[in-house]
């Protein structure tokens, strides 16, 4: 199965354009996106580890959907935090709340996601095998940004290994790794972070940097390469994330690469076919995601 989503679902500035704004009270945004799609990448995971209460919360509300499922960003103690050793502590509270995930059969993969800073040496070919190691047992997908990691031995060693690895795109500088379509595990991934190449590496707001809207032109390749992805004998699930979350792009994206590999039109919030009707119109019909949403959370009640 191939499932499309945004990376996370919180963000003010989608007000207006993919929620209703004022939104109404009881207008539960986690349940809006279980509506339109498949699966949400957890954003709130990579900064502190996702605690067993709001794990059971949000499967309860999206257990209307039953073929949604979550990724999540491994805690960036693991990955963005090298200076000092993690400890079994550190391990045992990341690996509690994805547990619960799991054990819910709910979980699709966990991403764990390095910088661009860092490359294929041995010493981090060790960080990514001790992070293997502490994970062990969860369907584990790694995304690398540096073009030192683009070698078969990498990708041969992930085939053995039975990990997945993320296909990305991102703005093309010097030692940036290509777009590509490969499958070296059962879970397939694509992620989009959008071609801002004025704010990457400024280091300013998140929202700076993922401010970008694919045209249809600059997805049709990502379409593509996501069908060869699902094509691939040893794949069972696919996930393509866009992470391009500024003013609901992404979820723009997302919409559009969904009606790009089906072939059928897809349902869209009205605000955002109103905002974005250049590129999401010939993909896209008007839903009214409030009313939706607001009768899928009567069925949880």
């Amino acid at each position: 199965m191939i499932r499309f989503g945004p990376a996370g679902w919180t963000y003010r500035d989608w007000e207006g354009v993919v929620y209703p704004k004022p939104r109404p009270k009881e207008f539960d945004p986690l349940v809006a996106m279980a509506t339109l799609f498949d699966t949400v990448e957890l954003n709130t995971s990579f900064y502190a580890p996702i605690t067993p209460k709001n794990a059971h919360l949000w499967l309860d509300r999206t257990e209307f959907n039953p073929d949604f499922r979550f990724t999540a960003k491994l805690w960036k103690r693991f990955t963005h935090e090298r200076s000092e050793p993690w400890t079994a502590e550190d391990v045992r509270w990341a690996r509690v709340g994805l547990g619960v995930l799991q054990q819910a059969g709910r979980l699709g993969a966990v991403l764990v996601q390095f910088p661009w800073s860092f490359r294929n040496e041995p010493a981090n070919r060790d960080h990514v095998d001790a992070i293997v190691s502490a994970f062990e047992g969860f369907p584990l997908v790694l995304e690398v940004r540096h073009a030192s990691w683009n070698e078969p031995s990498y990708y041969a060693e992930l085939v053995e290994r039975g990990l997945g690895f993320v296909n990305i795109d991102q703005p093309l500088f010097k030692d940036s790794i290509a777009p590509s379509a490969r499958a070296t595990a059962a879970v397939g991934y694509v992620r989009v972070h959008g071609r801002n190449y004025k704010e990457w590496f400024r280091h300013k707001s998140p929202i700076d940097r993922y401010d970008y809207l694919y045209s249809a032109k600059e997805l049709e390749p990502w379409a593509e390469r996501t069908k060869e992805v699902a094509a691939h004998a040893r794949v069972e699930d696919v996930y393509v994330i866009t992470n391009n979350h500024a003013r609901g792009k992404g979820v723009t994206n997302a919409l559009m690469l969904k009606a790009m590999v089906t072939g059928q039109k897809v349902e869209a919030p009205e605000t955002l076919l109103r905002e974005y009707a250049r590129v999401l119109e010939p993909y896209a019909r008007p839903m009214d995601l409030t009313a939706a949403t607001l009768e899928h959370q009567d069925t949880l009640l």
